[in-house]
């Protein structure tokens, strides 16, 4: 793992960092040594006891892991919150922002109430619900971060996005959204390249989050056998945050921007673990690809060699994600 020094000094941003990956990402960055402001909606548990996670349990857990948190709570589809919490940064900070993680995503319930039927029988909001804090809020914090990154040539940003860019596994309305997301973070390196910001597209693989391990216990309750419980190649959301530290911590990230980075490939190269001690292997792996298709094969997956598809023909034959 990198040194908890890494990032002292350094500035980061992670937006929808009240669970999952966006707090994991918070508690990696924190770990190096970072200054980390958080957003998301629900600052304390007392305000909705139906939602797990909150703001202040995040800003705990990064300053227990040795990081400087200070949360603010935004609602990104909100533009004009989302412009009040840049300026706070610049006010704060002397106008220093060195890395934003495009993470929020207020999806993950309707695309559960959504799931296994087609994209026609459910009203058009449907993909206002899955890319408006997602996709468009991406859009408008990295207009804001270019700003003040541009100030000082140079900065960092990340935008999550997903497998599901590449193959169908929530949805078409959840599928565009990714595949835009990716789109989206090479169009903004072409163009944040003359200011020196690198921006670039990341692939969490299959995370164990709150929602996730919600969403399905809720499937299976429904029947419709959401296998989640069934993987062994389950990342944590600290995981994805080590990586993105070690990212942030490189002298030179240009050379990567414009492009989709795979977790699990990133933390082979930067020889990084989870809290566990694990690494687990890239989706595109043949030690995933094949447990994943034969099931007996699971108990032999250390012996099956860590080849990747290459990207050309993963994308030429469209590989399907194991289905959920």
């Amino acid at each position: 793992m990198i040194k908890m020094t890494d990032l002292k000094g350094k500035v980061a941003l992670v937006t929808g960092a009240t669970r999952g990956i966006g707090k994991g990402i918070a508690i990696g960055l924190g770990e190096a040594g970072a200054t980390v402001y958080i957003t998301g909606r629900t600052l304390g548990s007392d305000e909705n006891d139906d939602v797990s996670g909150t703001l202040l349990d995040t800003q705990k857990a990064v300053n227990e892991a040795g990081g400087n948190c200070i949360l603010v709570q935004v609602d990104h589809s909100d533009d004009e919150q989302v412009r009040l919490l840049f300026e706070r940064i610049k006010t704060e900070q002397n106008g220093q922002l060195d890395i934003l993680v495009n993470n929020v995503f207020s999806g993950v319930k309707a695309i559960s109430n959504a799931y296994s039927e087609p994209f026609w029988k459910h009203d058009p909001s449907l993909w206002d619900a899955i890319n408006n804090v997602g996709l468009r809020s991406h859009y408008v914090a990295s207009i804001f971060a270019a700003r003040l990154m541009s100030q000082r040539q140079q900065g960092l940003i990340c935008t999550i996005s997903s497998w599901g860019s590449l193959s169908y596994i929530f949805g078409a309305a959840y599928g565009v959204g990714k595949a835009a997301c990716d789109r989206l973070a090479a169009d903004m390196a072409v163009e944040l390249k003359a200011d020196n910001i690198t921006s670039l597209s990341v692939w969490p693989g299959i995370v164990g989050t709150e929602l996730m391990f919600e969403f399905s216990q809720q499937m299976n309750i429904q029947g419709k056998n959401a296998r989640f419980d069934d993987y062994y190649n389950w990342e944590t959301p600290l995981f994805t945050g080590r990586v993105i530290a070690a990212l942030a911590a490189q002298e030179n990230t240009m050379k990567l921007t414009g492009k989709v980075h795979i977790i699990a490939e990133l933390a082979q190269q930067y020889n990084i673990v989870d809290e566990k001690h694990n690494r687990p292997v890239s989706l595109r792996s043949l030690r995933f690809i094949l447990p994943s298709a034969v099931p007996a094969l699971k108990q032999y997956a250390s012996f099956i060699p860590d080849i990747k598809i290459p990207w050309l023909i993963l994308q030429a034959t469209m590989l399907q994600s194991p289905k959920i």
